[in-house]
């Protein structure tokens, strides 16, 4: 069954998440895009999309079609975006697909106090950005965080789900903490990570580099992501990552300590493999599970529990779930 979706999409910010869900949803909904450089938007006028120069006029879009407006530029950028759209657009359908959750909430609610807002991630990506990486298929079987508490709008809720359904999407609930506390550990601390060891390989001269292979380049792509986004990205979690180089740090610490003194780096070899397994198992023991008019908290229990929503259907009476889960 097709999931509810929005009546139109206006995305703030045409790059590769922006370009991809423009290419994803363009042949099924009334979609337009924003952007303030010229050549974004000369490439996806060429590509058959509305490119508004203007955000005053993106917004007047938005709210004539009553669209979701999708915030999808960097995160830098997303209080300039937001003052915009309390003054032309304050109860706009709202979402974005920025990497850290509770910052923004705290922006939208602060700024933008009116908006009907959910708040988005969808854990897809390549080390390329700009509207010529965008592609159709970016966010296919990839995870796409929805964010909630007590006091979310569950139509929007609904909006925003089926949205990221529609583009081939398994939905994550879960809240905008712990959602910073995850991809601290997933995302932010890897490619923290990748910084560091392309420099340390940068270090070894010119026969490290030019004997450097698959573990390296696998290690360090995504180090080849912009800087500037980089930051944006990594800064904006500041705590929770912390927390992770802390826990990264003293895993080395003593396996640095280990190697020195005995030679021996069993302890993190045997508890990185174990962790790896558990990774590549994650998925063992999940059943199907069908949830009727769920409340924000079953479905954030849902997510907490290593699960996922699969189906969204809505009626006049409520709302059914279906999805996977791993058992209370």
């Amino acid at each position: 069954m097709t999931p509810p979706l929005p009546p139109a999409i206006c995305v703030l910010g045409m790059g590769l998440i922006g370009g991809s869900l423009l290419r994803a949803t363009g042949e099924r909904l009334s979609v337009s895009g924003w952007s303030p450089s010229e050549g974004t938007r000369a490439a996806a006028t060429a590509g058959g999309f509305l490119a508004h120069a203007e955000l005053e006029e993106a917004l007047a879009w938005a709210v004539r079609y009553d669209a979701l407006v999708v915030l999808a530029a960097p995160l830098t950028a997303f209080d300039t975006l937001l003052r915009k759209i309390t003054r032309y657009a304050p109860e706009v359908l709202l979402t974005d697909v920025g990497s850290v959750k509770s910052g923004v909430a705290q922006q939208v609610s602060a700024i933008v106090p009116r908006a009907r807002y959910i708040g988005g991630h969808p854990m897809a990506g390549t080390a390329e950005s700009g509207f010529a990486a965008a592609d159709a298929r970016l966010f296919a079987d990839a995870a796409w965080v929805t964010c909630l508490d007590d006091g979310s709008r569950m139509e929007t809720w609904d909006l925003v789900a089926g949205l990221a359904l529609a583009v081939g999407s398994r939905v994550v609930p879960c809240t905008a903490i712990d959602h910073d506390l995850a991809v601290a550990r997933v995302s932010h601390l890897p490619h923290l990570l990748a910084l560091a060891l392309a420099q340390v390989a940068e270090l070894g001269g010119p026969l490290a580099l030019s004997l450097a292979a698959g573990s390296f380049t696998d290690g360090t792509r995504v180090a080849g992501t912009r800087p500037e986004l980089l930051r944006a990205m990594l800064e904006s979690n500041r705590e929770p990552l912390v927390d992770a180089a802390d826990d990264a740090l003293g895993i080395l610490g003593v396996a640095r300590a280990s190697l020195a003194s005995t030679g021996s780096l069993e302890r993190i070899s045997t508890g990185g493999h174990a962790a790896r397994e558990g990774y590549n198992h994650r998925n063992d023991g999940l059943t199907e599970f069908e949830l009727v008019d769920p409340t924000a908290a079953d479905l954030i229990a849902i997510g907490a529990a290593g699960g996922h929503l699969t189906e969204l259907t809505r009626t006049d009476t409520g709302r059914t779930v279906r999805g996977l889960s791993h058992p209370a």
